[in-house]
């Protein structure tokens, strides 16, 4: 079997390679900086944990290659101009947006958008970074470098935020997971909750929205689709081309994870609808030591990242899966003095969903 490398060698890098081995796929993450030379790129199959990258010997080498899968599509999906163009010329549901050019334009943002702007950077942004919630008294705060390089939301009244993570074969093929349910604070995801079985409806929208998308760029892989809930049915928030952070329940809660299913797809292997058969709960690790006595809850799986922990960084999560709600109740109940006061919130926020 072909060997794949993969562009970026943090986390989502590193759980490809751990999926890879039982299958006996071997995965190189291999850093922007790495020696072309001393990789195995010729006989490989190229994917990418990172939407977008600087120009170094080893992108320059990548940029030709022909086995590089959805080499193209990336730079689409990462500048949320494009993705937003994209999203419009399928009839798509999306946030009311433009593009912000210049601080000449507030009065007519507020008066056609409301009186709540988001304002988000084209490129980089991510984990709350790079985005502005703005009325039109605040408006005059933004940045001037960002007018050019930022786009403009309304303002959503959302009752709940959901992701689909989904997958698409080289024949066209699709399979889904459950949508899952999100918790973000400060613009970071902190929790999710998926079921084997979600809100028919909603479900229904979603995948529709996700295969045009991925039908329309002929993706290859793995690709997550971020909303908002709201009285009319979704609304798209954000795609990300690549295996993401609400998908990681997967790793325990699901017959295939999303990272084996992304080898799967890029690698033109088998592609089964994925079961799910119980309730997960996904809690990230974001600015937290390790801590070994989780491991003293049986429910609890450990992901850790081994990365220099560091405040608002994601240093790992922990999955929680059972077929009983109240074990897993009790479960999740029981890592709460064992984790810092802040994710008491978030926790409690699951207890409610489950």
């Amino acid at each position: 079997m072909k060997p794949v490398c993969v562009l970026g060698n943090g986390q989502l890098g590193r759980m490809l390679r751990q999926a890879g081995e039982p299958l006996g796929i071997t995965v190189h993450p291999v850093g922007l900086d790495a020696e072309p030379a001393a990789l195995p790129i010729a006989q490989s199959v190229i994917t990418a944990e990172i939407e977008r990258w600087p120009e170094t010997a080893l992108t320059r080498e990548l940029a030709r290659h022909p086995a590089f899968v959805n080499r193209d599509i990336f730079p689409r999906l990462a500048d949320r101009l494009t993705q937003k163009q994209l999203l419009d010329q399928l009839d798509l549901a999306t946030a009311p947006w433009q593009l912000l050019s210049s601080p000449e334009q507030w009065p007519q943002v507020f008066n056609t958008l409301g009186e709540l702007a988001i304002v988000k950077r084209r490129t980089g942004g991510y984990d709350g970074r790079g985005q502005w919630r703005l009325r039109a008294a605040e408006a005059h705060t933004l940045p001037a470098e960002c007018y050019g390089e930022c786009i403009v939301e309304q303002g959503i009244n959302f009752s709940g935020e959901v992701s689909l993570v989904g997958a698409r074969g080289k024949d066209g093929s699709t399979v889904f997971y459950p949508l899952t349910h999100n918790l973000h604070q400060e613009g970071i995801l902190r929790t999710s909750v998926a079921f084997p079985q979600a809100d028919a409806a909603l479900q229904q929208q979603a995948e529709a929205m996700l295969s045009a998308i991925l039908h329309e760029l002929q993706y290859v892989g793995v690709m997550a689709m971020e909303c908002f809930i709201t009285p009319a049915g979704l609304l798209i928030n954000e795609l990300a081309p690549r295996v993401h952070n609400s998908g990681h329940w997967t790793q325990n809660g699901a017959s295939i994870s999303q990272f084996e299913l992304h080898l799967r797809a890029i690698l033109d292997l088998p592609l089964p609808q994925p079961v799910v058969l119980a309730p997960s709960v996904m809690v990230n690790l974001i600015g937290t030591e390790n801590n070994l006595a989780w491991l003293t809850q049986p429910l609890v799986h450990l992901h850790w990242y081994d990365k220099e922990v560091r405040p608002g960084r994601k240093v790992g999560h922990l999955n929680i899966t059972d077929t009983h709600p109240q074990r897993l109740t009790a479960a999740l109940q029981a890592l709460v003095p064992l984790l810092p006061a802040e994710y008491a919130s978030g926790i409690a926020w699951a207890i409610e969903k489950l």
